[in-house]
């Protein structure tokens, strides 16, 4: 069977939705070939950083116990800090998560008495018991580190008036969230970072600038260590590991600043010097080279799922025309039926857990049941297809990933396909 109506047809998704997706395909021709370029631009880039750290095949091995002496450990973090054009950067397997990474940063870099302050509203769910927004043990607040945080405008631009207010003698690093979390605003650009920071260095040049790269990497030609951040922090089961990477995350940056957090990861005196790669050398090194294509690949499925709904008359955040800077689709539908039957889709197109059926759930460090699909070769890797979203107002899914842009579109059409067949979207492809 080699026809692609009949193929689809396999996975239920009807003529009607898949005639539907063509027309808003014709229209993306455009716009996919500048994110192929993009793509191609980032490729080259870190081809040209593995070339220059002279990366080898004996950098492909792990090493136990200790780690001393680790080869391609020490070489990876070359790259990465070669990639972002920053003085160092720190890419370990034993940091667990993207959380972890931020929290890495916060804590070894701030001192009691210190303040921090988030210029651009609240941050994402996690962070908040880091921080200590809400109780929870061992956060900054337990140690003497206060709180400050400027929303953003309306029309979501940089409340500078009172950014400038909020820096004091305290203030010490200023967290800037790229990507959107689990809210309806938009993502900030590269360049839009650049000039937030810019206008805080004017204020106070001390001040440490710390960029929360999560799901944006490669999604631009430049980073934000590239505008004047003092360090960006990622996870590498997002963008950077392009879905081959089990673990990890990463830190890059100003020497100091990736020392620090070295000294925290490990033990003060050891820093760098230990944590042994074991076997994941390969994974992490081929998950880099092929990041930039599966990057666009999810770009391409946010695009898509943009265009899809938008039309059909549900609010996208960002919509479908505006310029992108990370991979995440927010579809707001108002109501939890909506959340759930898109969520639901995407686990339906997935090639590992395609049968489970995802429900709501008191997942750890958030305030609400949330939902989350993904059925994943890396467990919760969300640079593969995945859907997640609170349930509570507005009711917004955000939809992110897919490791190839075949797999994203058919996990479009099956969420678009389970919310005609759940009676949220009608069969004509109107919102009910």
């Amino acid at each position: 069977m080699h026809n692609l109506e009949e193929q689809y047809s396999q996975f239920g998704i009807s003529k009607e939705v898949l005639d539907f997706s063509k027309e808003i395909l014709a229209s993306l021709e455009e716009r996919f070939r500048q994110i192929d370029e993009t793509a191609e631009i980032n490729q080259l880039k870190v081809i040209g950083a593995m070339q220059k750290c002279k990366v080898s095949e004996a950098c492909l091995s792990g090493t136990t116990g200790y780690g001393y002496n680790d080869l391609g450990r020490d070489t990876l973090e070359q790259v990465y800090a070669t990639l972002f054009h920053t003085e160092d950067a720190l890419v370990r397997p034993q940091i667990t998560c993207g959380t972890h990474a931020l929290a890495l940063a916060l804590m070894s870099n701030l001192r009691p008495g210190d303040e921090l302050l988030s210029p651009v509203g609240k941050p994402y769910d996690t962070l908040e018991e880091v921080i200590g927004i809400r109780p929870s043990k061992g956060s900054l607040r337990e140690y003497g580190i206060s709180y400050k945080q400027v929303d953003l405008l309306e029309d979501g631009s940089f409340d500078y008036e009172n950014i400038r207010k909020a820096i004091n003698e305290k203030t010490k690093l200023v967290t800037i969230q790229r990507s959107k979390g689990y809210q309806t605003r938009p993502t900030l650009s590269v360049t839009k970072i650049g000039e937030l920071i810019s206008f805080i260095k004017n204020i106070k040049p001390d001040i440490i600038c710390m960029v929360d790269n999560c799901y944006g990497e490669f999604v631009e030609t430049i980073e934000p260590t590239d505008v004047g951040a003092d360090m960006v922090v990622g996870s590498l089961i997002k963008n950077p590991g392009g879905g081959l990477a089990p673990i990890g995350g990463y830190i890059a940056g100003k020497k100091e600043c990736v020392e620090n957090a070295a000294y925290r990861l490990t033990s003060p005196g050891l820093g760098k010097e230990v944590g042994a790669s074991l076997g994941v050398m390969s994974s992490f090194y081929q998950g880099l080279f092929l990041a930039p294509t599966v990057t666009a690949s999810a770009l391409k499925g946010a695009i898509f799922a943009a265009n899809i709904f938008e039309k059909i008359g549900f609010h996208v955040i960002p919509n479908s025309t505006e310029s992108r800077h990370d991979i995440i689709q927010a579809v707001t539908f108002g109501k939890p039926e909506g959340v759930i039957a898109f969520c639901q889709g995407i686990q339906a197109a997935a090639s590992v857990d395609s049968f489970v059926t995802p429900e709501p759930w008191d997942m750890p460090g958030y305030d609400s049941q949330v939902i989350m699909a993904a059925g994943a070769f890396v467990s919760g890797s969300s640079i593969e297809l995945s859907a997640d979203g609170p349930i509570k107002p507005p009711y917004a899914v955000y939809f992110q990933g897919g490791l190839t842009w075949p797999h994203a579109k058919l996990g479009i059409l099956k969420a678009l396909q389970n919310l005609v067949d759940q009676k949220v979207v009608s069969s004509d492809f109107k919102r009910l």
